[in-house]
């Protein structure tokens, strides 16, 4: 019985320090990170962990040529977008996805995995693979810590680049900007209240702005103007009589648009409508 005690008593003192070791919070070799951009009105977030080069030998050795790679270390590294996305000509829901690789000397392929939460790639299953592309990779300046970057940022894509010791590997990422604003304008305009006339004027502005939705965005000016003789939507309405051709009409509209604006409480900057009448009027 005195035995049976004992190790009843053993058991009970290695159980509790097993519960505070897991407790225990310690720093990572290879700490976590996190990388957010923004195209258009998508955002793009990669998670994940960064090894360091130790004076380590590295590609082909500690991460193998022809093997699937966790592209860190830890637990997989993510790739989440707000909205969908294209990648190597492939449309990509919004989401968060696994993004692993495969290493190469040569060429490497990178994966969108489905399954997003995995530590390394034990459990990884290529069945669950989304898209799969190959890339190139580069030499580069020497990195300590793996790290992600997003270069070439464009109104409408950017590149994704990993960069480890003396290589680099990077890939394009297409945002659809104007279709995912245009349908975002949608439904805020079917969602507005009578009384707005700012949503259907800024939707109108940035089609103007930017050459996309001119016949709906004709329809909004006139709505926002149905609401409020306001400025901004004086000048939208001007903008499309330029377009049209009647840049006299365009120049009157401008005009209105200068009285109206400074009779406002406060007063509006007109200088942007003062140079459109310069424009026009040459």
């Amino acid at each position: 019985m005195k035995k049976l005690f004992s190790f009843v008593l053993a058991f009970a003192l290695l159980a509790g320090a097993g519960a505070a070791f897991a407790q225990l919070e310690l720093p990572r070799p290879s700490p976590k990170a996190s990388v957010m951009q923004q195209v258009g009105i998508t955002e793009m977030t990669i998670t994940y962990s960064r090894p360091g080069v130790k004076g380590r030998a590295i590609w082909g050795e500690l991460v193998p040529w022809g093997e699937v790679w966790r592209t860190g270390a830890n637990e997989a590294t993510t790739i989440t977008f707000s909205t969908p996305v294209t990648i190597a000509g492939t449309a990509v829901p919004a989401g968060t996805y696994g993004l692993f690789t495969i290493p190469g000397e040569k060429e490497w392929t990178v994966i969108l995995n489905k399954a997003a939460k995995q530590w390394g790639a034990y459990e990884y299953k290529p069945e669950e693979d989304l898209l799969r592309f190959p890339v190139t990779p580069t030499a580069a300046p020497f990195t300590e810590r793996l790290t992600f970057t997003f270069p070439n940022t464009t109104p409408d894509g950017t590149d994704v680049t990993l960069t480890w010791k003396e290589l680099a590997v990077s890939f394009h990422v297409a945002v659809d900007v104007h279709s995912q604003v245009l349908d975002g304008a949608r439904k805020a305009i079917a969602a507005a209240k009578e009384d707005d006339w700012r949503t259907p004027l800024r939707a109108a502005t940035y089609c103007l702005d930017n050459g996309v939705g001119l016949d709906e965005a004709r329809g909004w000016v006139e709505r926002s103007l149905a609401v409020q003789a306001s400025m901004g939507g004086l000048l939208a309405q001007a903008r499309f009589a330029a377009l049209d051709g009647d840049k006299a009409a365009a120049v009157k509209l401008a005009r209105r648009a200068i009285t109206v604006g400074k009779q406002a409480d406060p007063k509006t900057d007109t200088t942007m409508v003062e140079r459109f009448i310069k424009e026009w009027s040459q």
